[in-house]
């Protein structure tokens, strides 16, 4: 889990485990921080070794008990970043975390671009009266935007990954869609001023961030500069969930789960 510790991170996490086991019932889940401190947030290290010790002391103690039991193969755990998109630096110091664990642990790609994304940024744009829920129905939104800034943190490469889950937005809107990077200065007054350039007149900024990973006053920075309104970041939106448990599946080899018809 990256980001600042906190209870709002840890009940969004939570959010997301539900979801999940939602889909996969007796999902065995648990929540480690980037920056825990081992004590009310433990820390990815301490989970990863954790998990590993208690899978070798469950065959330990079931040879002790007479059962005939296979060693145990495979990863002990599987770790899978609560991030949109890539943001080279978190995922670098995710990846350091699970060597300095210790245990045999595996780390899947980041969720993103997928189509479930662009749906729950539709969402929360039409929650935030930005877009329209349905771009079928007949009524239409005052406040809907003609024009998007989609805004992830990462540097470039987010940005480029962005950019194929904001095309599938934009056929979703029928406005234009174009990514921005939070945390490079001038990028997202840079895309707005091209926005408007272009001919859209009424922005609005749509966070491409689970949430917490958002280094705290950035959004707020870009919205100055921009001169637009936001939606909320996905948060725990139900695509973030069923595709946590898309990643874990996958790296298991477990069949994939159904993940439902998108709503909107």
């Amino acid at each position: 889990m990256p980001g600042t510790p906190s209870a709002a991170v840890r009940g969004l996490a939570e959010e997301v485990i539900s979801i999940a086991r939602s889909e996969l019932p007796g999902l065995d889940a648990v929540i480690g921080f980037l920056d825990g401190d081992d004590s009310e947030y433990p820390t990815l290290q301490s989970v990863l070794a954790g998990t590993a010790a208690l899978r070798t002391e469950r065959y330990e103690l079931a040879k002790a008990a007479g059962r005939e039991v296979a060693e145990p193969e495979g990863p002990a755990a599987v770790v899978v970043p609560l991030l949109a998109g890539p943001d080279s630096g978190l995922v670098t110091r995710i990846g350091q975390a699970v060597a300095d664990s210790g245990a045999t642990a595996e780390l899947t790609d980041v969720l993103g671009p997928h189509p479930l994304l662009a749906e729950g940024l539709h969402v929360r744009l039409s929650e935030a009266g930005l877009a329209r829920a349905d771009r079928a129905r007949l009524f239409t939104v005052a406040t809907a935007a003609d024009g998007i800034i989609l805004a992830t943190v990462g540097g470039k490469e987010a940005v480029q990954a962005a950019g194929i889950t904001g095309m599938l937005l934009a056929a979703r809107l029928a406005v234009p869609v174009m990514a921005a990077a939070l945390d490079e200065e001038g990028s997202v007054a840079a895309v707005a001023q091209e926005l408007r350039e272009a001919g859209s007149t009424q922005l609005a900024l749509a966070p491409y961030l689970v949430g917490p990973e958002l280094p705290e006053g950035l959004l707020e920075a870009a919205l100055k500069e921009a001169e637009c309104a936001a939606a909320e970041p996905l948060g725990a939106y139900p695509a973030i969930g069923k595709l946590v448990l898309s990643k874990y599946t996958a790296a298991l080899g477990i069949p994939a789960q159904p993940q439902g018809t998108p709503t909107h």
